[in-house]
């Protein structure tokens, strides 16, 4: 992966932060947030965070994090809200909170009460000890993440670099087993997150961004040196049969629909999307979760699968399937949930067309091009994943979890 910091970029926004009466070194988390975020195959999407600790003018310790709803490639000073460190410290030793407490404890720590909300992430981000830190969902990382074998293949790459993390559920949990994880190996340089991504950290903006990108990098080279290929993203070669189109738009906007007032397709066809599709065991692959667990609320935990000729009677049965899949899904995890959950939609984000390609679906044009985006990324995960093993994203409780998570839910909403 190639390394995008730029020594003239750096100097600018660091000045420009100065300027502005802002610290430099928020200057410079805009930058190293900036280029990480325009790289498909570290962050899509409003994934990934970021956080820099400064020492604000009455010396208090106070600590920039992503906010929530912002997209790391055209994040600004204001979508790294300040926040209070001390009270977030004092908070690791009392009592556990719950994920609404917890958002309560950042906001009322927060220097500007109409920033966003700060990162779910937030607390881990405060918790270790450096002044930058950096979270992404690397393409590459997430293709040997997803293996049972995962801390097998970390030790390999990375000996003792990296720590190794079990998945963990996003929010509260994370951030105290993340900063638990890394008082048993300080001399650590990174956090290897099972099923999730890859966060590092440094004393400078550039350390912990050179550490994320050599990190990945070395995540890239090991699917190299065992020969199998993980290609970039790729532009679409191929259009949609126009008759496809309109089918699925026949059966897809009808009455009780979420896309009843409108429907955008994005559809991608790539020679990395194809192999997929020509996996033998599609059915069964496509049916096992999301390659990182946020995904989950973007295109659903798992696709509409339907063949490249489907006429609209076609269409509804596999629609039909679908709503008796997410329902049944429903009906197994919504009883052991810690409070009562009202069922989503039971309506597809993401098309699977055999032989032919994929499409993201939407209410807009942004919604059906994020989906996409997802989906040819998952692709090309998958791809590596299966040859390195076996892909095995988050077991289907920790993936309804994250749908139904309250915290995540109110991103979508936001955004």
């Amino acid at each position: 992966m190639e390394n995008l910091w730029n020594d003239n970029d750096a100097a600018r926004y660091a000045n420009e932060a100065r300027a502005a009466g802002q610290p430099e070194a928020l200057g410079l988390r805009v930058y190293t947030s900036r280029i990480i975020g325009q790289v498909a195959d570290l962050v899509l999407h409003g994934g990934g965070n970021t956080s820099v600790k400064v020492t604000g003018a009455d010396g208090e310790a106070i600590m920039h994090v992503k906010g929530s709803g912002w997209d790391l490639e055209t994040i600004e000073a204001p979508g790294l809200p300040a926040v209070k460190l001390a009270p977030l410290h004092a908070a690791r030793k009392g009592k556990k909170l719950s994920d609404p407490e917890m958002v309560a404890l950042l906001r009322s720590n927060l220097l500007d009460s109409s920033a966003p909300n700060p990162s779910v992430e937030a607390l881990l981000h405060a918790y270790l000890p450096f002044d930058f830190v950096d979270h992404t969902h690397s393409t590459a990382v997430l293709a040997l993440a997803n293996q049972d074998h995962s801390e097998e293949i970390m030790r390999e790459i990375y000996g003792d670099r990296l720590a190794f993390l079990p998945y963990v559920m996003p929010g509260y949990d994370l951030s105290i087993a993340g900063a638990d994880l890394f008082d048993q190996f300080p001399d650590c340089e990174g956090l290897w997150l099972k099923n999730h991504g890859l966060f590092t950290f440094g004393d400078t903006a550039k350390q912990s961004y050179d550490r994320m990108i050599d990190f990945v990098t070395d995540a890239e080279n090991y699917l190299t040196a065992k020969g199998i290929a993980l290609p970039g993203p790729e532009s679409s070669d191929r259009e949609i049969d126009p008759a496809l189109a309109a089918n699925l738009e026949t059966v897809l906007r009808a009455d009780n629909s979420p896309f009843a007032g409108g429907l955008a397709l994005d559809f991608r066809s790539t020679p990395s999307i194809r192999r997929y599709l020509e996996n033998d065991a599609l059915e069964t692959i496509a049916l096992r979760g999301t390659a990182t667990p946020d995904h989950v609320i973007r295109i659903k935990p798992f696709p509409l699968i339907i063949a490249a000729n489907a006429n609209t009677d076609d269409i509804a049965a596999a629609l039909a399937d679908f709503k008796t899949r997410y329902t049944a899904y429903f009906e197994r995890n919504a009883p052991n949930a810690s409070e009562p959950k009202v069922m989503l939609d039971a309506w597809p984000r993401m098309v699977l067309i055999k032989g032919a390609g994929l499409i993201g679906l939407g209410a807009n044009d942004k919604a059906a091009r994020i989906a996409g985006d997802l989906g040819e990324q998952t692709a090309r995960i998958i791809n590596a994943a299966e040859e390195v093993g076996t892909f095995q994203p988050i077991n289907e409780a920790d993936l309804f979890d994250m749908e139904y998570w309250s915290l995540e839910q109110a991103k979508l909403q936001k955004k």
